[in-house]
């Protein structure tokens, strides 16, 4: 098991994917997805039936490669989503938010509504965003068997996260916080992050920062070049469990702290962040150049024409 120092990421679009990583845990990739496969059958057969910022931390994360023999099993009903789709969307330049404008015919928020609705961890999706929205998902009642729910968002991304918990059902283990501006996010990377997530309290999925990353002073001159080795760029969804998260806000709030990001939250409490290596494709749609990205890897992952 590596320890690295979490970060955070910057535009999806100048990331698409190369085949392989460069960290050692891109190395054990098909040696992870073996045990996967091995662990699923041994799971059956016993209960058979935006230019995002660049942010150092001094918290110490462990990247999700390791290689071991147990067997984590997320119950079902489990889990609460929060699925936070009250963004402005201003750098896409559009006439309405980003999360809502149509990807191949269907609204960019929809795409991961789906996949959680029919996971059967998922409990319930407690949707953050401006009521005159919220008609879009209520139309999909008769195509989801979740618990829906709204609140309103907030005037920051964590005044949004804080009110979603508040929706939350009591029972939930985990809650998944995810951007729906991030459209393509696999269903097996969630079930990856919620694994670790149960095991650790926290995790969040992310990437090896494959660029070189430079820091700069107040006059735009280098000061060092990091070390990429150690820098991940953090995508959603974000797993916490609720106890974990509901004393983080109690703390951020009694601080007045702000946070980048919904790990963060509970970083202030010096809990450790276990980041999952997740997948390139799981973009984040902020600018026209990420919503054509995205309708090039839907059409490869369809086998349609590619633009």
């Amino acid at each position: 098991m590596m320890s690295q120092t979490l970060v955070g990421g910057f535009s999806s679009s100048t990331l698409w994917p190369s085949s392989s990583s460069d960290s050692s845990c891109g190395r054990t990739q098909s040696r992870r997805q073996l045990l996967l496969l091995r662990r699923s059958a041994q799971a059956r057969a016993i209960h058979s039936p935006r230019t995002a910022e660049i942010v150092a931390s001094s918290v110490k994360v462990h990247c999700s490669g390791k290689d071991d023999n147990t067997l984590t099993v997320v119950s079902g009903g489990s889990v609460s989503v929060i699925l936070l789709a009250g963004g402005k969307g201003k750098r896409m330049g559009a006439s309405m938010p980003k999360q809502y404008l149509p990807l191949l015919g269907q609204p960019i928020a929809l795409y991961s509504f789906y996949t959680f609705s029919q996971m059967r961890e998922v409990k319930e999706i407690v949707v953050v965003c401006d009521p005159s929205y919220r008609d879009i998902f209520e139309d999909t009642k008769e195509k989801v068997q979740v618990d829906l729910k709204f609140t309103l968002p907030g005037k920051e991304r964590q005044d949004s996260v804080y009110s979603g918990l508040q929706a939350v059902a009591s029972g939930s283990e985990l809650v998944c916080i995810h951007d729906s501006a991030r459209p393509l996010v696999s269903r097996g990377d969630i079930e990856k992050v919620l694994k670790d997530g149960w095991e650790n309290g926290a995790a969040v999925l992310g990437v090896p920062v494959k660029a070189t990353i430079k820091e700069a002073n107040s006059e735009s001159f280098v000061v060092r070049t990091l070390d990429r080795k150690t820098l991940w760029e953090m995508q959603t969804p974000q797993v916490i469990k609720p106890s974990l998260l509901k004393r983080g806000f109690e703390l951020v709030n009694r601080e007045g702290l702000e946070v980048t990001d919904d790990v963060s939250i509970v970083e202030h409490l010096r809990h450790p962040v276990y980041v999952t290596e997740g997948s390139y494709t799981n973009i984040k749609v902020t600018t026209p150049d990420d919503l054509l990205l995205a309708e090039r890897i839907l059409n490869m992952d369809i086998g349609g024409p590619s633009p």
